[in-house]
């Protein structure tokens, strides 16, 4: 089933045609009233009219994080403020906040993008959605909230926290479908056991998660403990929020709304445009927007795009789950890693539970990775035999998958702080 049949499933000479008449009337749109765009543009050459095929959209220039964080907080926006209807903004928990204003017609867009992303990933009119997304300057809980009203659901907007009341919340109101990131899930999951709450005995069928990077690892350790499909939202303050691409029932890529977002893969040292197929960072020029529409934004994040259409009838361009982050990616004695490996190798490990955290720190001239994990409640009871026989499993996997030294901390259940919203997994001391 589709929400937008005529977009999600449109050949692809078509769909190039509207991404280049979007494309053509976006660059003319900023350069008309942004004049930060109007001078980059410039000072690569380039007028609104030099852009006559696609392939002329990697003479633009990029914009970064830092652009936004300079025009703070609407250098880059496109309407006057008697045509805001609605303003959000990231955490700013590393510098000033993103803001995303949004035009009426921004908000409706958004809402038909959530709307896709909640058709596909199986929720229906009938269904009781819980979300359990903050409401708030965040876009998550906002952007599922539009989406699943689009649709014609009943929504709990329980917002984020009081755990133990969302397990309440989902007994007393017969929640179908849950909306939350991929860590509170299993917060969610591990509060309904103490509780004693059998979730897997109620209405929840159906999961969908995002705003942070989460492996296939974690899906089926969601999968298992609620009892549900585990479905995948992805997106950006900077684009719109969540919906920018979204997994279907065959959940082998996310399928891009490149008639939205219109998406290329970058060599993140290099900056060359790269073929489908090729690993790189993602990056993405909004075609729509009207209140501010960003041109070429580098998103670091790592994937690829493939092409084709999926086995759901859907022939949007896919990208394969978020690798990592090119600004998150840790350099050890060397080595490159993501995160995301080391979590995949945490939850194929037995007798663990799906909380961790990764330490790195400079010893001397050397890198030194740490990772506590928490261990089920009978590893531990078992004794420091078992433990340290643990360890050294895990120890030895990061060794020959990964090809770094690690030391590994097996700590107690629940001794790992809990998220209600994006869990802060890495802590590298080496920046102090």
């Amino acid at each position: 089933m589709y929400w937008d049949e005529k977009h999600e499933c449109m050949p692809l000479g078509e769909m190039q045609e509207f991404q280049l008449k979007g494309l053509q009337e976006t660059v003319k749109w900023v350069y008309e009233k942004i004049p930060f765009y109007k001078n980059k543009f410039q000072d690569v050459g380039l007028e609104p009219g030099d852009i006559k095929s696609l392939d002329d959209l990697a003479k633009l220039p990029f914009t970064g994080k830092t652009d936004l964080r300079d025009n703070y907080p609407f250098g880059l926006c496109a309407v006057p403020m008697s045509e805001v209807v609605r303003i959000h903004a990231s955490s700013g928990t590393t510098g000033k906040p993103i803001t995303g204003p949004y035009t009426a017609e921004d908000l409706d867009q958004w809402a038909e993008c959530m709307a896709r992303n909640l058709v596909a990933a199986g929720i229906r009119s009938n269904d009781i959605c819980q979300n359990a997304y903050g409401m708030g300057l965040f876009t998550g809980g906002l952007g599922f909230h539009q989406g699943a009203s689009k649709i014609g659901v009943t929504i709990i907007p329980a917002s984020s926290g009081q755990t133990e009341r969302q397990i309440i919340l989902m007994q007393d109101f017969r929640s179908t479908a849950l909306f939350c990131t991929p860590s509170y899930a299993l917060t969610l999951a591990e509060r309904a056991e103490e509780m004693g709450v059998e979730v897997k005995g109620l209405p929840l069928r159906v999961g969908v998660f995002g705003a942070e990077p989460w492996t296939d690892e974690m899906r089926k350790e969601i999968e298992e403990r609620l009892g549900i499909k585990g479905m995948e939202a992805y997106g950006l303050t900077e684009l719109m929020g969540p919906g920018v691409s979204f997994d279907c029932i065959e959940q082998n890529g996310l399928h891009i709304n490149e008639d939205h977002a219109l998406p290329e893969i970058i060599d993140p040292v290099t900056e060359e445009v790269l073929p489908l197929g090729t690993k790189g960072e993602l990056v993405f020029t909004a075609i729509q927007r009207r209140a501010m529409p960003v041109i070429r934004y580098r998103t670091r994040d790592i994937t690829t795009l493939r092409r084709g259409k999926c086995e759901c009838g859907r022939t949007l361009v896919k990208m394969d789950k978020v690798y990592g982050r090119s600004d998150d990616m840790l350099i050890i004695s060397g080595v490159n890693v993501f995160p995301s490996q080391i979590e995949s190798l945490l939850l194929d490990a037995e007798g663990i539970e799906p909380q961790y955290v990764i330490v790195v720190r400079k010893k001397g001239y050397l890198d030194s990775l740490s990772i506590d994990v928490e261990a089920k409640k009978e590893v531990y009871e078992a004794g420091k035999e078992k433990i340290e026989e643990i360890q050294g499993k895990i120890e030895g996997k990061i060794r020959g998958i990964i090809g770094i030294g690690a030391k590994v901390r097996l700590v107690p259940p629940k001794t790992i702080a809990r998220s209600e919203g994006k869990a802060k997994r890495v802590f590298d001391e080496r920046k102090k």
